[in-house]
């Protein structure tokens, strides 16, 4: 066993036994406060909190050293991060969802027997409600003098600085609402993503799209090309399975005159789990009726802009690279970065085993199968040779029809389609198409997708004889497009994982 990893699970039972000991003595010490007290501190209700902490660190930041606005009571609440006894004093810090401030408690403020209380009864962890006078002590810091208290829930587990600041990231993950207490930072991330989400909102409502909700449960799992989880309806008995997708339902809603619509929701995909993947995850789509696929870049360009706006900052850097989002975004052909990255020009190769030849010689024997198409081909030169070297934020068009089942073929050249994939800091982060609202290709479409799912592509988009139906209704001109919300708050926050995006990312459970 590697000796870093034998410590820290040496060092991890011990703390574990710390901790455990702590939380016998809390147990213990609410027993006492009950039985001596007659107090249990888990029945309020309520408390009226009429200040926050930046709100109050904001207001009276004029206060001088040794100052007290003795004439203005502040009404507050927080969890007490640490306390510091010194006799008939007590120094506390308080925290709430928004800042950190220090307590001063002194005998004479808040009574003889408030204060034994507060020594003998309310520890580190504990929620408090507190009302008092804001000043300034005389070393400089912003302090509320408390005149009253009232304790509002006791804390059984230790905090996480008895970890040393949590940390360790799986029980970062695992435990995350240790990690929302111990690192204020993690707080303001999910506010970001908060704020991303929002603005996207706004942006797209800007724009008259309606947000709706499709289901999450259906009998087909379709909209894109991935593996789906399956689940079982008892009542109804079938198989169902968990969305990977909801680009079907929303074109339904186009065929049926909704106009313009959106959906940001989960999706679920059971694939592989890594520092961009999570199975279940967070997507924007998007389609409006008499759009195209430049319609949809430059929405994209626009909602990421505004997002970026949203959290205070237009140039963001990863891995020392640094990326302006208010300069245009690059926009080129598959074939042309195919050509750029490896100087194979597949304008040039109409032969299937020549294209095939040249993977090879690529390095790309082992991918291959034997019977790829040229654009196939070209689509794995693409993800092998490309994609990693995107890190401006680059819009790749012009697919192969053969790998866009759901895309307006280019009228120009039908073995292309009018189609982008949005890649930054080599990762996608939106794909969107001119829709194909042509029932006959999309059926043929559809059957080609099925021959490959029966010949063992699992990933192979499903026939959807329903939506099928609704082409054949009579589904308009509609630019489409699907963004990764939770890549792009990754992106716009500087997280190295997506599991530092998802409040409760999936994990594989503790043996």
């Amino acid at each position: 066993m590697d000796d870093r990893i034998e410590l820290k699970e040496i060092e991890t039972a011990q703390q574990d036994t710390a901790d455990n000991e702590v939380v016998r003595q809390r147990k213990e010490k609410l027993l006492r406060l009950r039985s001596e007290e007659g107090i249990d501190p888990y029945v309020v209700e309520k408390w009226d909190c009429k200040d926050i902490l930046e709100d109050i660190q904001k207001k009276y930041d004029h206060l001088e050293p040794g100052q007290e606005d003795e004439s203005t009571v502040v009404q507050t609440a927080g969890r007490l991060m640490t306390i510091r006894r010194q006799g008939k004093a007590t120094f506390a810090d308080l925290a709430d969802e928004t800042s950190r401030m220090q307590l001063y408690f002194q005998l004479n403020s808040v009574g003889e027997k408030p204060y034994d209380f507060l020594k003998k009864w309310v520890d580190t962890g504990d929620w408090i409600g507190i009302i008092g006078h804001p000043c300034r002590t005389k070393r400089g810091e912003l302090t509320i003098r408390v005149t009253e208290y009232k304790l509002l829930s006791k804390a059984i587990r230790p905090l996480p600085e008895k970890w040393h600041g949590l940390t360790d990231t799986e029980t970062r993950y695992r435990r995350r609402y240790m990690d929302l207490i111990a690192n204020p930072d993690v707080r303001e991330v999910f506010r970001k993503r908060s704020k991303i989400i929002s603005s996207f909102r706004q942006t797209l409502e800007a724009h008259g799209t309606l947000e709706v909700e499709t289901p999450i449960l259906s009998i087909l799992a379709g909209g894109a090309a991935a593996k789906p989880f399956k689940t079982f309806h008892n009542a109804l008995g079938v198989e169902m399975y968990l969305r990977i997708a909801v680009e079907l339902y929303l074109k339904r809603l186009v065929v049926g005159m909704m106009g313009r619509v959106y959906e940001i929701g989960r999706n679920f995909r059971n694939e592989g789990i890594d520092i961009m993947h999570n199975p279940e995850f967070t997507m924007m789509e998007v389609y409006w009726p008499y759009a195209n696929y430049e319609d949809m870049m430059n929405l994209a360009e626009e909602l990421i802009r505004n997002a970026a706006q949203a959290v205070g900052t237009m140039e963001v850097e990863r891995d020392g690279v640094k990326v302006d989002l208010s300069k245009p975004f690059r926009r080129a052909t598959m074939l042309d970065l195919v050509k750029e990255h490896t100087g194979v020009d597949f304008h040039s190769i109409s032969d299937d085993d020549e294209a095939r030849r040249i993977a090879r010689e690529k390095g790309l024997g082992e991918e291959l199968k034997g019977n790829e198409s040229r654009f196939a081909v070209l689509n794995l030169m693409f993800e092998a040779f490309c994609e990693d070297k995107l890190l401006q934020p680059t819009f790749v068009i012009g697919h192969p029809t053969e790998i866009s089942p759901l895309s307006k073929r280019n009228p120009d050249d039908p073995d292309y389609t009018h189609r982008f994939e949005l890649f930054m800091y080599g990762k996608e982060l939106a794909n969107a198409f001119s829709e194909l609202n042509d029932p006959l290709d999309q059926r043929e479409r559809f059957e080609d997708q099925l021959r490959k799912k029966e010949a063992g592509d699992e990933e192979a988009h499903a026939f959807d004889e329903d939506f099928i139906n609704a082409i054949e209704t009579g589904l308009p001109p509609t630019g489409g497009m699907g963004i990764g919300m939770d890549r792009v708050a990754m992106f716009l926050t500087g997280a190295r994982s997506i599991r530092d995006i998802i409040l409760f990312p999936t994990m594989k459970p503790k043996a």
